[in-house]
């Protein structure tokens, strides 16, 4: 049996990519549910629902990767140290899935 010797990423797969457009826009600033709705559906070419976006949140804060804090009615989410983690793990498992493809494309 092969154990599993990599700490981070633990909770957010590859297999989507919006948990890590969630954690990668708030790592450059704090955003609303709305805010990141926009920001990752303009970058996705689409338009994203509120019932995508908030799942993905209140699963994220389950793993303690993001919280919030609120403004009147609205929440502007944030990373956790956990969370900085996670992106740090995910930006290291991307380099590592790419590093080698380049070489491998033919033009």
């Amino acid at each position: 049996m092969v154990k599993n010797t990599r700490k981070y990423p633990r909770y957010v797969s590859l297999k989507g990519f919006l948990s890590f457009f969630i954690l990668h826009e708030l790592s450059i600033q704090k955003r609303s549910g709305d805010e990141l709705a926009k920001r990752i559906g303009k970058r996705k070419g689409t338009s994203l629902t509120p019932g995508t976006i908030y799942p993905a949140l209140k699963r994220l804060r389950k793993h303690k990767l993001v919280n919030f804090d609120r403004q009147g009615r609205k929440k502007q989410y944030y990373l956790t140290t956990e969370g900085r983690r996670e992106l740090r793990g995910l930006y290291a498992a991307l380099s590592g899935c790419f590093s080698g493809l380049k070489s491998k494309i033919r033009t």
